[in-house]
Parts: C-alpha cells; sequence; structure tokens
C-alpha cells in the first residue's frame, strides 16, 4: 500500500486520545502552528507532526511496554534524530489525568524550538510591545 494511502488509512482509525489532541492542534489552533497527523517519513509514520519546530508528538497506548514495540520505538527514534526530529511521546493515559501539563509541555517546546510571538490580548494590560 503507497504511504499516502497508509496514512489515510491510519487517520481513519484514530484512537479518543489521538482525536483530543488533533482537537488541539488541527488547523493552527496551537498558536499557530502547523501539525500533519499520520505523517509519512522514511517507513515510519509520525503521530503528529510540526515541520516548523521539526517536532513530533507520539501517543502512546498500552502496547507500547511490550519489548517488540519498544525496541521498534527505540529504532524509530534513532531515525527522527538522526533529521534533527525531537519526539515528544505521552502515554494515552495521562492525557486524562494531565491534560494541562501535557499541553504546557509541547507549548514549551515549541516555543523552544521555533518561537512564535504570543497573540497581544495573552499580554498584560499597558505591557509594552518588544521591537
Amino acid at each position: 500500500m503507497p504511504q499516502i494511502e497508509r496514512a489515510r488509512a491510519l487517520r481513519k482509525d484514530d484512537t479518543w486520545a489521538e482525536k483530543l489532541l488533533w482537537r488541539w492542534l488541527r488547523d493552527r489552533r496551537f498558536n499557530g502552528y502547523k501539525f500533519r497527523r499520520q505523517h509519512p517519513l522514511g517507513s515510519y509514520y509520525l503521530d503528529f507532526f510540526c515541520e516548523e519546530a521539526e517536532l513530533n508528538i507520539e501517543l502512546d497506548g498500552r502496547q507500547h511496554g511490550f519489548p517488540e514495540a519498544m525496541r521498534h520505538d527505540e529504532e524509530r527514534e534513532k531515525f527522527l534524530k538522526s533529521r534533527g526530529i525531537k519526539t515528544l511521546r505521552f502515554w494515552n493515559s495521562n492525557l486524562r489525568r494531565d491534560a494541562q501539563w501535557i499541553r504546557d509541555t509541547i507549548f514549551e517546546e515549541l516555543q523552544k524550538r521555533a518561537p512564535h510571538p504570543l497573540p497581544s490580548y495573552t499580554r498584560a494590560m499597558g505591557a509594552k510591545k518588544e521591537s
């Protein structure tokens, strides 16, 4: 199956966690960063990829705790690092308990890798605009 068809099939079979995270990230909702879902790269598919920040976000279910899956994830990580891509990995279960922490972590990493200025309405009243 060609990569695009496989990516489309993966997008149709989202987990509850992927659906939730995609609601946060889609349509540049996350401070203007563009994300792609199930983005093909080499022989891998990245759950959520921001090309501008070279950031990959992975959501892991319990199947990622098995030794075979862990080895696969390590190989994938080496491949992505060799291309300058950083991966943030979260367990699906943490998305329920620590949603704000996950949002903050993603935002902080995006700002480190490809800073976007915050919108003016987020600044304190009377704060001077930086030039």
